[in-house]
């Protein structure tokens, strides 16, 4: 069950798009957002918002342009755009860790080994 990627969208749609993530059960978890096409910092991609804080910004394939495979936009950092972390944020709370990591779709320790390389920038997204 991954609530970020199930996501469907029409090539026409150009407007962003907030939901609460679920938890097993289906019902929407209060205070742990995700935004589809986002635009932050000039780039579109998706958002992972705690409570009131920015916590992950994922760019879309190709500098920021949104693309479609199958009817599906597209998540990928294979054209630069770098995952964003917020520095102070990222691991605030065993609830923010938690859903960071099903938005990230990996653990605490892939996460860190991905910052720790520079795969990931933690930057101030607040």
């Amino acid at each position: 069950m991954d609530d970020v990627e199930n996501w469907n969208f029409r090539e026409s749609e150009d407007k962003m798009k907030t939901k609460n993530m679920t938890g097993k059960n289906g019902r929407a978890i209060p205070n742990q957002f995700v935004m589809r096409q986002a635009v932050f910092q000039g780039k579109m991609g998706d958002l992972f918002q705690s409570y009131d804080s920015i916590i992950a910004f994922i760019p879309y394939e190709h500098c920021g342009g949104a693309t479609m495979e199958s009817g599906r936009y597209v998540r990928s950092t294979k054209y630069g755009g770098q995952i964003l972390l917020d520095k102070n944020k990222w691991d605030y709370s065993r609830t923010t860790g938690k859903y960071r990591n099903r938005f990230l779709n990996e653990t605490k320790k892939e996460t860190q080994a991905k910052i720790d390389s520079g795969e990931y920038v933690l930057t101030d997204l607040n």
